[in-house]
This record gives C-alpha cells, sequence and structure tokens, in this order.
C-alpha cells in the first residue's frame, strides 16, 4: 500500500507564520497551475470563445497585475499603483474587462506560456520580498482606500492576503474551464 502525502508548510523567512502560510499556499496554486498548462500554446493561450470573453493569456496576465497591484496598495500603502515597472507590462495590459465585443489586446498576442510564467513569477518576486517583514500584528493594521467614485474601502492586511490567495485561485479555475473548452473545441464531430 502506497501513501500519498499532502503537507502544506509555511515558507522560510518570514516573520509572519500567517503571512508564510497564505505564500505557500500561492505557491502551491501557482505550481499547480503551471502544471495544468503545460502544452499550453500561444493560439490556446489567445484563444476566446466568444468576442468579449477572456483569454487564458488575459487571466495569467490579470493574477501578475493584481498580485502587484495590492501589493503596492495593502504593503507599501502607494497613493497610485502601477505594476509596470516590476511586471514591464502596464496595469490595463491584461485588457480586463473587455467590452462586450472585445477582443483580446494585441499586447497579448503571440506570447507563449513563458512570457506568463515570467509574469508570474516577477509578481511572486515582488509579493515575496515585500511581505517578508510583515508581523502578525501587521495583519490587524486597516487601511482605507477612496475609490475614484469617491466611496471608501476599508481593509486590513490580513483581508489583502486572503483576497490575492481567493482571486488567484478563481480564477485559475477559469483558466482551466477555458483549457478544457479550446481543447474540446478543436475535436472534431461525429456525424
Amino acid at each position: 500500500m502506497s501513501t500519498h502525502r499532502s503537507i502544506m508548510q509555511p515558507l522560510p523567512g518570514f516573520r509572519s507564520q500567517e503571512v508564510a502560510s497564505f505564500l505557500a499556499q500561492m505557491d502551491d496554486q501557482t505550481r499547480r497551475l503551471m502544471e495544468g498548462l503545460q502544452g499550453a500554446t500561444p493560439e490556446e493561450l489567445e484563444w476566446q470563445p466568444n468576442p468579449g470573453m477572456n483569454t487564458i493569456g488575459m487571466l495569467l496576465a490579470h493574477n501578475a497585475i493584481v498580485e502587484v497591484f495590492w501589493t503596492l496598495v495593502a504593503l507599501e500603502r502607494a497613493e497610485k499603483p502601477s505594476g509596470e515597472p516590476i511586471l514591464g507590462i502596464g496595469d490595463d495590459d491584461d485588457g480586463m474587462p473587455l467590452p462586450e465585443d472585445g477582443k483580446p489586446p494585441a499586447v497579448l498576442g503571440g506570447k507563449d506560456l513563458a512570457f506568463y510564467d515570467t509574469l508570474l513569477k516577477k509578481a511572486r518576486a515582488y509579493l515575496k520580498k515585500t511581505a517578508a517583514g510583515v508581523t502578525d500584528a501587521d495583519l490587524e493594521k486597516e487601511i482605507t482606500r477612496t475609490r475614484p467614485d469617491g466611496t471608501q474601502r476599508v481593509l486590513n492586511v490580513r483581508w489583502y492576503f486572503y483576497h490575492i490567495l481567493e482571486h488567484y485561485s478563481g480564477h485559475f479555475g477559469q483558466v482551466l474551464l477555458l483549457r478544457h473548452l479550446y481543447q474540446a473545441s478543436r475535436v472534431p464531430t461525429k456525424a
């Protein structure tokens, strides 16, 4: 009889074990996502089921952009956060949200899986570097953000870590669904 172990350990090098646990979970989600995308071609990464719908590439770029954006907001307290210096792509280069009849952004055209893997790695490296000094007490700190419409949003640093994990995981599911739909669209139908 064989035994399969599923053990999650907090990452070393962080002042907060809770933060280290969130980051271990994020790394596992990324590992699983990239394993699930092995063999994806540029054509597949930019395929849309219909105009106005996201592509796998858009969702991958979006995950990287959001991870950096929220790190800038919650940990760096940036007034005008921009991930472009970190990622090398603009904050709107994911094309999201697309208009109802929209096509994927040209900047992502022809990009291969290695491009997106690099984006995700840059975002994660920035997050880890920035989060290394976060303490358990820091997780309780509240941040008030004024949205473009003037409303205010209050969040704590713990919510930020939760949000980037749940956001990433939600789009992970969308990516796998798009991959399934793409592959199904390539199977000839029997008459």
